[in-house]
């Protein structure tokens, strides 16, 4: 993906976003590794989503937990309402997707509405924010030495809680964003020399790997 291609992608993302209702509250957007980086092209473009939970009982003006059997009987999904907003279902029921129990799935659903399946494109979805989720995922990759968990920490925001950075996007159109390597990245975070490269080689070969749309929920 050329890279003013890309930013132009991650443009429409956010508006998306801004415009339309979705499955969960949305609020924060990144973009993160090589798009920050001002390579031209990228190989894929990693985008951040830090969300909301819904639960049972919120007061949220869209929730309708108890429409959970009627979905159920249409789409086959259990929990719509419940971990997905029940009116965004009805308005967009070609983008709700389960997980492998068959409960809805927030990533997914988010990732279906937000993503064509042949885009290069890698989808984070996280109830916290990014720069929580870096330290969190850092620490449990180092302590079970499963390097391709580690979320890669040169990161932009780009969106707010309905708010656009301007400015943001302005850099990452220019490429003017001056970000370390990423072994020397890991290394800021705590990591020693040996370890910093070989995690940064084990995420290097694991998003060789990735192909089309792809997306990552995790809950901190």
């Amino acid at each position: 993906m050329e890279r003013a291609a890309a930013v132009e992608r991650i443009e429409r993302l956010v508006e998306r976003v801004e415009r339309e209702p979705m499955p969960v509250p949305v609020r924060e957007i990144w973009v993160y590794g090589e798009v920050s980086l001002g390579l031209d092209p990228i190989e894929r473009l990693d985008v951040y989503l830090t969300k909301d939970i819904l639960f049972a009982g919120d007061d949220r003006p869209r929730k309708e937990p108890d429409r959970e059997a009627e979905f159920l009987d249409d789409l086959g999904i259990r929990g719509v309402g419940k971990s997905v907003d029940a009116g965004w279902a009805a308005e967009f029921p070609e983008h709700v997707r389960a997980n492998d129990n068959g409960h809805a799935a927030p990533e997914k659903c988010l990732a279906a509405q937000l993503t064509d399946p042949d885009e290069p494109i890698h989808l984070e979805v996280c109830n916290a924010s990014f720069e929580d989720n870096v330290t969190q995922r850092l620490r449990g990759a180092m302590a079970r030495e499963a390097y391709e968990q580690i979320l890669d920490p040169r990161g932009v925001c780009l969106w707010i809680d309905g708010q656009r950075s301007e400015e943001a996007f302005e850099k990452l159109r220019s490429g003017e964003l001056v970000l370390p390597t990423l072994p020397n990245a890991l290394e800021m975070l705590g990591m020693d020399e040996g370890e910093a490269a070989a995690a940064a080689e084990t995420l290097r070969e694991h998003r060789e790997r990735q192909e089309g749309a792809t997306v990552r929920g995790d809950v901190v």
